[in-house]
């Protein structure tokens, strides 16, 4: 028995096993301190699958929807493999003990459980509430501001349900029915409820970009909101006296009449009302809920079997981005360990320099994930702890970081061609006989152009970081 062995009262097995350990951590810590570039593989191996697989399923082989058939789980999966095979220092148990601690963030919990919560609410209140909305508004507004009202309606039904692709589902075919009876142009009606879809997305308070940037930088959403309102309602007014000029130019043909209940509203203005005035989310939306339930069961606008059945598919609809949120903590726990964070952040701390740099850097880096992912939740579940990294590294306040995540993944997420919106938007439109594409949509999006220079100036005029 060594000497060391006699001290230390352990087995030669055990003296061995702490050195290796020992050496191991001051391997990692090194790393850690450094920057490891090649830790930031599982990135690009998801990128590579995501995005090549989406190519070539929606352009060679013409799979509608082509990118949302690419199974993202999976492609997660396979990323933290590839992270679990890196760095074999670590032993695999103690990669397990890493990515369950990332998992079980507070900040990761809540959001789960707020994804969830939200996908009961809009299981409850349905489609029928946001319809009641456009039909109410453009029974009551002149036909020619018809467009105007379209895009309003999606702005406000976007921040009461806190999808935008739901949105443009449910207000495409108002769209169509819109433009075959006025005489307006197909795509300036469809991006003008693309637009309106945007703006919710990016401030409603029950969003899952909204919850997922908030969570993940570790801000209340009211301040987020606050943050956020000073950049998108400029926006929005300006996207609104453009849409209202155009609309003076056209030729008025004719109005959309429908049936509507305006008492459906009501859950959405509760919720929205709870949002503004900073009463917890969860509260919020269990007052939304409740009087959704009440009043699409005394209504008689539904059978209590098939409430039950709406909230379960909800929940049901949440489930994948629950999933990505998990599978996203666990890989960026072990990027994190094996250095790829600081690896990344001195790379662009060297592009960008002081605050502005850093915010400028910060929405092209959600930006850049957006494109590769198709997904603006995906994009910033993943680049929140590379945004907290560098919100302290720039002295950035955690509201204003989520305010941008939010902001720039909207802002791309509106504009790709390949986007769930835009896909959603088409395919509405050809299913109700009509005929469109996405370069026709594409330069009628005012709202998202008008969304980036507002936050370009926001950044341009960010006070500099105190030295």
């Amino acid at each position: 028995m060594g000497k060391y062995d006699m001290i230390e009262n352990r087995s030669p097995g055990e003296k061995a096993g702490n050195i290796i350990s020992d050496e191991g951590n001051c391997f990692m810590e090194e790393m850690r301190k450094k920057g490891n570039v090649i830790a930031l593989l599982p990135i690009g191996v998801f990128l590579v699958l995501y995005l090549g697989l989406g190519i070539l399923f929606e352009y060679v082989m013409e799979i509608p929807m082509g990118f949302y058939n690419v199974p993202i789980v999976v492609a997660f999966l396979a990323a933290i493999l590839v992270a679990c095979v890196q760095n074999r220092t670590i032993s695999f148990d103690r990669k397990l003990e890493l990515m369950a601690k990332g998992v079980g963030d507070k900040n990761i919990i809540t959001m789960l459980l707020i994804f969830l919560t939200a996908g009961s609410f809009v299981g409850v209140v349905g489609r029928s509430s946001a319809e009641s909305v456009a039909y109410c508004m453009l029974s009551l507004i002149p036909a020619r501001f018809s467009v105007a009202v379209l895009f309003v309606v999606a702005c406000f039904v976007s921040v009461a349900m806190g999808t935008s692709v739901g949105t443009i589902t449910l207000l495409t075919p108002i769209a169509v029915a819109v433009s075959k009876a006025s005489g307006f142009d197909m795509a300036f009606c469809v991006a003008s409820v693309m637009g309106g879809a945007m703006f919710g997305d990016n401030l409603s308070f029950i969003s899952d970009t909204t919850i997922a940037a908030c969570n993940g930088q570790g801000c209340q959403m009211k301040d987020k909101f606050r943050e956020n309102f000073w950049i998108a309602f400029p926006a929005a007014v300006v996207t609104l006296i453009l849409i209202l000029i155009l609309s003076f130019q056209t030729e008025i043909q004719g109005r959309v009449v429908q049936d509507y209940h305006l008492i459906q509203i009501f859950p959405y203005v509760l919720v929205l009302i709870g949002g503004i005035i900073g009463i917890n989310v969860f509260v919020v939306l269990l007052i939304g809920i409740v009087s959704g339930a009440f009043i699409m069961l005394l209504g008689g606008h539904i059978a209590p079997v098939e409430l039950l059945t709406n909230i379960g598919s909800g929940v049901s609809g949440m489930f994948e981005t629950c999933m990505v949120a998990i599978l996203v903590a666990a890989m960026c726990a072990l990027i994190r360990e094996h250095g790829g964070f600081e690896a990344l952040l001195s790379g662009i701390q060297r592009v960008f320099k002081g605050k502005k740099g850093g915010l400028l850097g910060m929405g092209l880096l959600v930006g850049a994930m957006d494109i590769a992912t198709a997904n603006n939740t995906v994009a910033i579940v993943m680049a929140n702890p590379i945004a907290r990294e560098m919100a302290q590294e720039y002295g950035i306040t955690p509201r204003k970081t989520a305010s941008l995540l939010d902001t720039f993944s909207c802002i791309f997420q509106g504009i790709i061609p390949y986007g769930a919106q835009m896909l959603v938007a088409i395919s509405a439109v050809n299913e109700l006989g009509g005929e469109i594409s996405a370069f026709q949509i594409i330069p009628k999006l005012f709202y998202p152009m008008f969304l980036l220079l507002m936050s370009i100036i926001s950044i341009m005029r960010s006070e500099k970081t105190k030295m």
